[in-house]
């Protein structure tokens, strides 16, 4: 595709709306040939133009038939909106460009349809794109493709689904030699590394970086009552939220996780004496509820939408002129990309603000406010690419068609995230997808591929084509149930809930869901049966969803937040706390460890400020509690936080030196990952994508429980008979790095190297009073539990000298 400039109808169409065409837009058109580009552009900058500019101006000068570019969407809500923005300048300066979208809720037939006959641009997800280049006929359909388009690569870099995307991306660089390779970004921590992961290996790619525009509009929400010692529901912010609501056109209300979504629209909706017109939305609801209020946006029907990730990634929502973030946001970048929602144009600073859910958070909100300011973004370094995600690409090529082994390592080594995998590796991959290994190869179920008297490999029964197909994706289903209103022929779909939640349902508990309190009836064929309900007090449905721990950089900015004294950006409560915790103790600092040593109700108390994040501390917490029982200390439990973990006991520790030893830390660490249910947890995913667990066969879908079940008693064969199996080499690296977060660990002790400040008290600290409300946190059913835990949490703010 040959460099050119903007033709006279282009600048035609961008003139009759009052509109120039943005330099980078131009300058992505002129290096339309280039074989890689990355492109860095604020939101509401135009990103989404640029990267298509290129195809509608080839194909407005040269028409063809056949499939031109490939647009690829972490989300299928975006893919439509981008459809939807596409159209109308196709349609405006009467372009004979045909634009579909193909993900998992494009109709069946016109899936075929497409296959037959590909439109010109295809919008599509990583999924999507896998299932077409297993197809046999994939070289005609990709035939003539001369360009593939990812947009918010940096949502697709951070997980499975982006590997998946650049395997795939290498097998159509194989069928298209000259495909060019664009991703668009607005919030990239690492220019260079993405440029990596999106170039064929060893290419280059070209970056280009638009100018950033205005700095945000982004401050703290004022309330009047301050926020509790602990907690994630931000109830106090209440009435603060509800006028800004009624100040805004359209305000976006982002949360964490879907459970306090749940929870802050139903207060919210309890405190909206106005009525005006607010909707929750988050990936747990039925696809037509959450397209109803997709609809609603759209159109400018909504004054507020509760929300989680599901409406973070670029889609264009108009109206919107407010952000509000509920609950500190734990990674900069995932900040930036809510804040762009609003004001969603390139010269319109964005309006945001945060409403801490606790006292601590009010810290960190402060420490992400000053990084967002700083653009300084904070990101996670990758590792090489998984395993399992290249034994499921393995039995894909294996569904198209006989490969070539050879062939099939080089072009898996052309993609950024694998360009280090050895032979040995690549081999060790291909082993398991043709016998499941050494301790399975015996069972007719996992003989899969075969190799023939030429050299290429294929199927062993090519009707496993479709069961793979089936079974294709990273993305783990959680163990989920539909919940329905109950009626004679089955009523409304209202969403989904955990099997787990589901089963400690009685008949009678009320819980929430899509902002309503329902009442549970029963479960009919796998189906949660629910009523309406009156009730004001819900039980709360735990969905699925990631907690999120606070990045390693955000942590970095708070331990300089509290040693820099200056706390007067801080609310006055906040600044106090921080002032009497560095009176009667110490203030964590980034080079040595704190440890806080004390007794409160009888027990011996320890408590360690190693800012690595809920799971880094989490296991610091079991490892611990492992090493002081070695040590004769009697531990008896512990609970963790993002910055901190407390462990009580009988007997007090004097000396923890000997309790942070690296390599005792990662003995026990092994021996415990060994017989642990995190592990066949970890297991249970890593198998399923690698294809030793298939949740969908012909006709029939396995439950969670099914699935939960088929598994363990893998993961306990392979341990027993063949402990080096490949998969469990998988999951004990998949555990470490992201269930138990030990490099996490590893980085605080490199940190501190061994600077550790045991300072031993004779009550509770400011600091570590927050962490008991941690442990005694309870399901509240009614106001009497309300006020005993509200006396409870004043009783332990005085006994930490703490008022309020």
């Amino acid at each position: 595709m040959a460099a050119r400039g903007l033709p006279p109808r282009f600048e035609d169409w961008f003139a009759a709306r009052g509109w120039r065409p943005h330099p980078h837009q131009r300058e992505m058109l002129a290096r339309a040939g280039a074989p890689c580009q990355l492109l860095i552009a604020p939101t509401g900058g135009g990103k989404t133009m640029a990267g298509f500019l290129p195809t509608l101006v080839d194909l407005a000068e040269t028409p063809r038939a056949g499939l031109h570019t490939l647009y690829i969407s972490p989300l299928k809500a975006l893919a439509a909106d981008i459809g939807r923005n596409l159209r109308a300048p196709i349609e405006e300066m009467g372009l004979a460009i045909r634009v579909e979208d193909r993900t998992g809720d494009t109709p069946q037939s016109r899936r075929k349809a497409q296959r037959a006959d590909p439109p010109h641009i295809l919008l599509t997800t990583p999924e999507s794109l896998a299932l077409l280049i297993s197809y046999e006929d994939a070289p005609r359909i990709f035939a003539g493709l001369k360009r593939v388009v990812v947009d918010e690569i940096h949502a697709l870099a951070e997980s499975k689904r982006g590997d998946q995307l650049m395997l795939a991306l290498a097998r159509l660089q194989t069928l298209c030699p000259d495909l060019c390779r664009v991703g668009l970004s607005a919030t990239v921590d690492d220019p260079a590394e993405i440029a990596a992961l999106l170039a064929r290996h060893p290419d280059p790619c070209e970056i280009l970086t638009a100018d950033p525009g205005p700095d945000p509009d982004i401050a703290m929400l004022d309330t009047e009552a301050a926020p509790p010692w602990s907690g994630g529901g931000a109830a106090h912010a209440i009435p603060a939220v509800m006028a800004q609501i009624r100040r805004h056109r359209t305000t976006l209300i982002f949360h964490n996780t879907r459970a306090q979504a749940e929870i802050f629209f139903h207060n919210l909706w309890l405190a909206n004496d106005d009525n005006l017109p607010i909707a929750v939305h988050h990936g747990s609801l039925d696809r037509r509820q959450r397209e109803r209020v997709e609809a609603a946006m759209l159109r400018g029907e909504l004054r507020a939408i509760v929300c989680t990730g599901s409406l973070d990634l670029g889609l264009d929502w108009g109206d919107v002129d407010l952000v509000i973030q509920v609950g500190a946001p734990k990674n900069v970048k995932r900040l930036v990309q809510r804040i762009g929602r609003a004001n969603h144009r390139y010269n319109a600073p964005s309006k945001a603000l945060l409403v801490p859910a606790n006292r601590f958070e009010v810290i960190e909100c402060q420490a992400a406010l000053a990084a967002v300011k700083a653009r300084d973004l904070d990101g996670a370094p990758r590792g090489p690419g998984p395993r399992d995600v290249l034994c499921q690409h393995i039995l894909l090529c294996a569904a198209a068609g006989p490969f070539d082994a050879d062939a099939l390592f080089a072009e898996v080594t052309s993609a950024g995230a694998y360009a280090d995998l050895d032979r040995a590796a690549f081999d060790a991959c291909l082993d398991f997808c043709a016998t499941g290994g050494y301790a399975l190869r015996a069972y007719d179920r996992w003989q899969r591929l075969i190799r023939r008297a030429d050299g290429l490999w294929q199927l062993r029964d090519p009707r496993a084509a479709a069961r793979i197909r089936m079974n294709a994706g990273t993305i783990q289903d959680s163990d989920t149930l539909k919940v329905r209103l109950k009626r004679a022929r089955g009523g409304r779909p209202l969403g989904e809930i955990e099997e787990g939640f589901a089963a400690s349902l009685s008949a009678g508990d009320t819980f929430l869901i899509g902002g309503r309190v329902v009442r549970y009836e029963g479960l009919r064929e796998m189906t949660v049966e629910v009523s309406r309900s009156g009730g004001r007090k819900p039980r709360i449905a735990t969905f699925s969803g990631t907690k999120f721990a606070t990045s390693t950089q955000l942590s970095q900015r708070i331990l300089r937040l509290l040693q820099a004294g200056d706390w007067s950006a801080l609310p006055g409560h906040t600044a106090d706390w921080l002032e009497l915790q560095r009176r009667l103790s110490r203030l964590p600092r980034p080079d040595r460890l704190l440890v806080e040593s004390f007794p409160r109700d009888g027990r011996e108390n320890l408590c360690l400020y190693g800012f690595a994040g809920r799971n880094a501390q989490q296991t610091l917490g079991l490892l611990l509690c492992k090493r002081m029982e070695e040590m004769g200390l009697a531990p008896l439990g512990f609970v963790a936080t993002d910055y901190a973990t407390l462990i009580w006991g009988l007997d007090a520790l004097r000396d923890p030196t000997p309790l942070f030893d690296r390599r005792a830390l990662r003995d026990g660490l092994d021996g415990w990952l060994a017989g642990n249910a995190l592990m066949k947890r970890s297991f249970r995913a890593v198998a399923t994508i690698a294809g030793l667990i298939e949740r969908h066969t012909p006709g029939a879908h396995k439950s969670g429980r099914q699935a939960r079940f088929s598994s363990d008693i893998l993961y306990d064969t392979l341990l027993k008979y063949d402990p080096d199996h490949l998969l469990l080499r998988i999951t004990r690296d998949e555990a470490m790095r992201g269930l138990v977060d030990f490099a996490r660990i590893e980085e605080m002790l490199a940190r501190v190297g061994g600077r550790i400040d045991l300072v031993r008290l004779d009550r509770v600290t400011p600091l570590a009073a927050p962490l008991f409300l941690e442990v005694g946190r309870v399901r509240i059913d009614g106001a009497a539990e309300e006020r005993l835990l509200a006396e409870e949490s004043a009783a332990l703010m005085r006994e930490a000298g703490l008022a309020g």
